[in-house]
């Protein structure tokens, strides 16, 4: 090798190799600081290891889980608030895993850009950590992607892939029948999905990101990029203790078209929709929107980012359980006969 100029190189194509570097060595310690039992490796290999065995498991089974953030994304790179949406990507991975009965293990992350901003690169990975560490599963690995051309100028786009494990046998749901009690976990907003609509309900508004919060305190922007609530800790508890029989963790498709997921054949749901508060946001929403109430359940959570089917017996200690762990908790239903969707009762509007 020679100092001699030898033509193009790939920075003059505009990728950043260096660039590349320098992120992976500053978000090593926010890593380092989701290591758990069970991992085997750190970054900067091409792939990570776990040891299932030292995690603690005899007969496991693995879970897998992918997802986005979804157009929530836009707000935060209009804002400039990229830190929470870190926490997203994790939570709208590892909460589907526990749906199953697993514990979340290992989390890799895919961060796709036009240009790499170290800054920006690292807010968005170290909240990627923070979401790790609350759910009690390491980030061991995830890909970096300078693409020139793909994407508009500080434009990006995440996605998250999980993976849990539980012991043979233990999977969820299972065993849910005619009677069994719905306890709604209280979400944290909107949470990671039906930003699409958001953003036309705020576009129609006239309101900009930066303008006062119509419902609360601080910005419109800022309180829309609220992260998803991360369930993990709160319902392994619950589920050591028994009782718990099925999850449905309410994403896109709201609570009409996710309780139903967990829902054997011949079995339905009714949900009694004044048995919990209806967060602000979501009235501002349907109030500024026109939204019937029909389209808000299957649009956005509503307010309950999970529901958990209990068994009638230990359903008193499930919801004691869980309110113990700092979930808010409603008794909303029951289990009933039925062709496998949802009816409701009373009024959310």
């Amino acid at each position: 090798m020679t100092d001699k100029k030898t033509g193009i190189t790939y920075a003059d194509a505009g990728v950043d190799i260096d660039a590349g570097n320098a992120l992976v060595e500053r978000i090593k310690p926010a890593a380092k600081r989701t290591v758990r039992p069970g991992v085997m490796s750190g970054l900067g290999g091409f792939g990570g290891l776990f040891d299932l065995k030292a995690a603690g498991y005899d007969d496991p089974i693995l879970v897998a889980a992918t997802d986005g953030v979804g157009t929530k994304l836009r707000i935060a790179i209009d804002t400039g608030h990229v830190d929470g949406v870190g926490v997203d990507l994790v939570a709208m991975c590892v909460n589907d895993l526990i749906c199953q009965g697993a514990e979340p293990l290992f989390f890799l992350d895919y961060f796709a850009t036009g240009k790499l901003e170290l800054d920006q690169a690292a807010r968005i990975i170290e909240g990627i950590a923070r979401g790790c560490e609350g759910s009690g599963c390491a980030l061991i690995g995830g890909e970096t992607a300078e693409m020139p051309g793909m994407y508009a100028s500080g434009d990006f786009d995440l996605a998250g892939f999980a993976v849990g494990a539980m012991e043979r046998g233990q999977d969820l749901p299972r065993d849910i029948a005619e009677g069994d009690v719905l306890l709604g976990l209280a979400s944290d907003g909107v949470h990671s999905n039906g930003y699409s609509l958001v953003r036309r309900i705020v576009e129609m508004s006239g309101l900009g990101w930066g303008d006062d919060c119509p419902w609360g305190e601080g910005s419109l922007g800022a309180a829309l990029l609220t992260p998803t609530r991360l369930y993990v800790r709160s319902v392994l508890g619950a589920m050591k203790q028994g009782g718990v029989k099925g999850m449905a963790h309410i994403t896109g498709g709201g609570v009409t078209e996710n309780l139903p997921r967990v829902l054997p054949e011949g079995l339905a749901a009714t949900v009694d929709l004044g048995s919990w508060d209806l967060p602000p946001v979501f009235r501002w929403l349907a109030e500024t929107g026109g939204m019937a109430e029909g389209e808000l359940l299957k649009t956005f959570n509503s307010g309950l980012g999970m529901i958990v089917v209990a068994d009638p017996a230990r359903a008193s200690e499930v919801k004691a359980a869980l309110e113990a762990a700092g979930e808010t908790v409603s008794e909303i239903g029951t289990v009933t006969r039925g062709d496998g969707t949802v009816s409701y009762t009373g009024a959310l509007l």
